[in-house]
């Protein structure tokens, strides 16, 4: 069997309304009450993503997702609905642009943490 990473804790300060802006983003289902102490976005057939509430300060947590061209299209629309605020670099200014070398775009949720959304990895090269 090989590896696959199942879930993650992602820590947040108010884990409902962060579950819910990441599924509706991305278009993927969640589950709107707790489980356990965990409010899971379900992001793909193996991967959860479970915010857990805190109160401590944590450090910013950086999640990928890879997607389809469709899907980016669409999900950069919702990102766009939303209002969200989104760059081309991973610290670079807020300029609303796609990165034109690697077609990538970043942003941030409430609690800080940084997405990145692209349909090429550039962290592992296709052979």
């Amino acid at each position: 069997m090989s590896i696959q990473l199942d879930h993650a804790i992602v820590p947040s300060h108010s884990q409902v309304a962060s579950a819910k802006l990441l599924a509706q983003l991305l278009d993927v289902p969640w589950a709107e009450t707790s489980v356990g102490p965990f409010v899971p976005v379900y992001i793909n057939d193996g991967l959860t993503l479970d915010f857990q509430e805190t109160d401590e300060v944590f450090p910013v947590y950086h999640f990928c997702f890879r997607v389809s061209p469709q899907d980016f299209d669409a999900i950069l629309g919702r990102i766009k609905a939303a209002g969200i605020e989104y760059r081309s670099t991973v610290h670079g200014p807020v300029d609303m642009q796609v990165d034109p070398q690697y077609g990538n775009v970043y942003w941030n949720e409430p609690d800080g943490h940084q997405w990145e959304m692209l349909t090429v990895s550039y962290a592992r090269q296709v052979k």
